[in-house]
Parts: structure tokens; sequence; C-alpha cells
């Protein structure tokens, strides 16, 4: 469920910081000076981490971009109505080469359903990503806010792998419920992933392949939006763990009717096969969308634990341990979906900053600096 219908909740309040955007990302001829400051007129002065910060697609909801191994594509979901599609579905690009601000990118899913949770595998020319596609073509129906702000499980969502024209190469799981949100290990050997098969929300890993299927969490409460450690060894997710009875009872309706609610969650680590469980943060609000620092000792994560109005959404780092919390982006909105190019030099992210107010979330691309 790493979706970011949080991102577009936010939106609809019509409560946005005023200011201005310049979406050009073309350097003037000899003049290098001013190209670097017009690149980062995106980034606030106190985003010292940040640096060549680019706004790299304009208009619609585009989010969850993964680099591939090779660091040289992206692939994301995005809704953005001038590219054909009705709600989300996935593509990629050359981060070199391609111009989202111009060019509509290759479409890899179906085209068909609602997709979410794209990654690259080994080698990159294959994709995973989940999708709603085998129950219908059309996009399933959101839910309603009867019952506050929600995520839907859609049980139809399964995951599968395909080359980058888009052509479906095999379907990795079958199992009646809600699988998605699949991230692929860096060593190329894993796949950790979201079910509902066991009755609860909880992880899972399999092989690249589909097989050898294991649950690793067991605690009752939603464990998603999981990523592998650098080395491979070790997951860190979100996770949300219901205490008293109100608390339970609430999480097992919404559960029944397919739905979770995503307001107050925790990062968690854990070994790749589910020993050594360790909270990592205990902040409060919603604390999601981690990703490990490439030292495999820190993690950088999206949370709106300051607020008391629901955001803004910012992104932060702390060790492992949770110690040396460090505010790390300062948007007056979302930021969120932070992921390191594997050589670390590079940072992706969604945000709603300097959009011009038309609740749009872009994808952003900026040098990382220690």
């Amino acid at each position: 469920m790493k979706i970011y219908t949080i991102a577009i909740a936010l939106s609809m309040t019509g409560v946005w910081a005023c200011q201005n955007s310049n979406t050009s990302n073309k350097a003037p001829e000899n003049e290098k000076e001013e190209a670097v400051v017009e690149t980062d007129t995106f980034r606030y002065p106190q985003e010292k981490h940040l640096k060549n910060l680019r706004m790299l697609t304009k208009g619609g909801d585009n989010a969850e971009a993964y680099y591939s191994f090779s660091d040289k594509m992206a692939v994301f979901q995005s809704n953005h109505r001038s590219w054909g599609v009705e709600c989300d579905q996935i593509f990629y690009f050359d981060l070199e080469k391609d111009n989202l601000m111009e060019n509509k990118p290759q479409l890899l899913s179906t085209g068909k359903g609602r997709t979410t949770c794209s990654y690259f595998l080994p080698g990159d020319t294959t994709i995973l990503y989940a999708s709603t596609h085998l129950g219908g073509d059309d996009c399933p129906p959101e839910p309603g806010r009867e019952q506050g702000y929600v995520w839907p499980l859609y049980e139809s969502y399964d995951i599968f792998t395909a080359d980058l024209k888009g052509n479906i190469l095999a379907q990795l799981t079958d199992s009646p419920g809600y699988d998605a949100e699949a991230t692929v290990s860096p060593q190329g050997d894993k796949i950790v992933f979201t079910s509902t098969r066991s009755g609860d929300i909880e992880l899972w890993t399999m092989n690249i392949d589909g097989s050898d299927q294991k649950m690793i969490t067991d605690e009752l409460g939603y464990d998603g939006g999981a990523f592998f450690s650098p080395d491979g060894s070790k997951i860190v997710f979100r996770a949300s763990r219901p205490q008293t009875e109100e608390e339970i009872a609430e999480y097992k309706e919404l559960l029944a009717k397919g739905l979770v609610k995503p307001t107050n969650m925790e990062l968690f680590v854990c070994n790749v096969d589910g020993s050594e469980l360790q909270q990592v943060t205990d902040l409060g609000n919603a604390n999601w969308a981690p990703f490990f620092h490439p030292s495999g000792e820190k993690i950088i994560f999206s949370s709106n634990h300051k607020s008391k109005r629901g955001f803004p959404f910012n992104l932060y780092m702390t060790n492992v341990d949770g110690t040396g919390l460090e505010q790390i982006t300062f948007d007056d909105t979302f930021d969120s979906f932070p992921m390191f190019s594997y050589d670390g030099k590079k940072l992706i992210f969604s945000s709603n900053r300097k959009n011009g107010g038309d609740r749009s979330t872009n994808l952003f691309i900026a040098d990382w600096v220690e």
C-alpha cells in the first residue's frame, strides 16, 4: 500500500504554501552559475543534504519512483491524465535521456485496473508490480470517508513481472486476498511483499521467481511498505500496532472490509527471516515510506509527527536504533517516498512542493550531500 493517497487527501484541503514554481530544467548556454541557482530554486535553504534539486514531472500524481540496479532508469506510478490513464499505472524512464515534462514515458502495466509498487529486478530488463487488472478492466472504487481516512486493500491485487515493453512475463502471487507492496533485495535474490492471506496484514518474502513464500511477521496490525538493507540482511517497514480494546476492534472491523487506517504508524526493523524485530521510531502520527541510507546504519522516512493537523509530511533520518533524528526536508505540504541510488550519490522522492497550487505530486531528484 505504498500509495500516495495521503498526499491526495491533503491536497483536497486546498491549503497550500504560496510559492512560485520554475519548472524549466534547461541550463542557459554559457551561464553555468545561473543554471545551478535555477536548479536549486526547488530546494529550501535548510535542506543541507540536498543539492541540484530538479523536478522531473509536472502535473498529475506521480510517486514511488525507484531506481534500476544500474541507477540509469527509474520506474514509478502515475495517474497523469494526459498520459491516457484513469488511475495509477506503471511507467519507466531513462534518467539521462527522457524528459517527462515534454514526453509521455513508456507504459509498463496493462493500462487496466489499478497498479502500485513497481520495482526493477536484477538485470534491469524486467520489473515487478502489483495490479488489480485480473479483477476487472476498470479502476476499482475508492473508499468513502465514512470511517475516516483509510487505505483500500483490494483483494484483486496480485504481483506480476513484465519486460520493458509492458509484456507480462509471470504472475508471482495467486493466493486469495491482497498481495502488493513488493520490493527487491539489492542482492537480487529475494522479494518482500505485503499480504492478507493469513487473515492479517503481514510481511512475506519469496524468491525472485515467486517460489518459497514465507510469512515473516505475525503481530496484530498492518505491516507493509518494506525495503531491504543495502546488504540484504535486514528489512525496514512501517506498522500499526493497535493496543486498546477499542483500537483492536476498529482495526479488525476495517480489515474485514478490506480497509486499513494509516494515521498511526511507526517504523520497525527485523532480519530478513523476521527475527530480531525491533521498533525504530516512537514519534506518534504517521511514520512511513522508510528506506535505508547507503551505509545501512540509518533510515530515511516520511513523517508528520510534528503536526497537529495531519500535515506537513517531511523527510527525516534516524539511526537504526532510533537515535539521532534529523529533519531532511522542510516543505509546507508533502515530501515522501525517498530512495537512494545504489551508488549513494542521488536521492529521488515525491513532493507537492512549489507546484503552483495545482495539487500535483511530482518526482524530484537531488544530489545527496552527507
